[in-house]
């Protein structure tokens, strides 16, 4: 880690997502609930993972630790070499654009800004190209995803299925070595879902490290390793023997 608290190259070769007996507790007006308990997990460069369980296991939250939305009550939490919980919060947002990729199942794009517009928005926060590349960048990152064609559209006139390419492609912009989604497919089609779940895959295999909380079973040959969680706690990691390695199509 850097004197910024940012991940080096180095850091992120081996284990890029390193969470050792971690509690998140919340306090409400009926008590103390406890939302993960003892969770302990690592994550390699380049897997892909899913998390699954039933409503209420502690999935969102998970992803809210690893990508720093939120703290750990206790335990120890590593990303890219970095500790989020120890940044200050100006420092704490800079890391995560720069370091996490996000995607949400309702696509979360600005309905007022282009789709190029919305994919140059992470560059634009982190500053992390020159202006003149920006937009160059933005373009082959649509052109990745398979929708260069939708650029200049604004989202609401897409697809789901395209808006969903739209936001991996703004998840990949400050080229991130994590990528977190949460039910990224819940709302799609099967065949429109095979295609993101693909589109994932090929970036697994580029070396992205991919953390999916999906109910998709019919794609589980899909993921290196399937987390199960159940009352906060992990009751299951099973490693595919041959995940599936499907070749994406643009």
């Amino acid at each position: 880690m850097n004197r910024d608290g940012l991940a080096t190259r180095d850091a992120i070769a081996g284990t890029v997502i390193d969470l050792q007996q971690v509690t998140k507790t919340y306090h409400a007006a009926s008590g103390p609930f406890a939302a993960l308990r003892n969770v302990t997990l690592q994550v390699r460069r380049g897997q892909m993972v899913a998390v699954t369980g039933k409503s209420g296991s502690g999935k969102s939250t998970l992803l809210n630790i690893i990508s720093g939305i939120d703290h750990a009550s206790s335990g120890t939490v590593l990303i890219a070499g970095a500790s989020p919980p120890n940044m200050a919060e100006n420092q704490l947002a800079l890391w995560r654009g720069k370091t996490i990729g996000v995607v949400f199942q309702f696509f979360q794009l600005l309905p007022t800004l282009t789709v190029l517009e919305n994919v140059m928005l992470p560059m634009e926060f982190c500053n992390t190209f020159p202006d003149q590349e920006k937009a160059r960048r933005a373009l082959a990152l649509l052109e990745r995803v398979g929708i260069r064609d939708q650029a200049g559209k604004l989202p609401v006139t897409l697809s789901g299925g395209q808006q969903q390419r739209a936001a991996i492609a703004r998840a990949l912009a400050n080229d991130p070595p994590i990528i977190v989604a949460d039910e990224p497919t819940g709302n799609l089609d099967s065949q429109t879902a095979r295609s993101i779940f693909q589109l994932f895959q090929g970036l697994a295999a580029s070396g992205k490290t991919i953390l999916i909380v999906t109910h998709e079973t019919e794609f589980s040959a899909m993921f290196e390793t399937t987390v199960t969680l159940e009352d906060g706690q992990i009751v299951g990691i099973e490693n595919a023997v041959n995940a599936s390695r499907e070749e994406v199509e643009a």
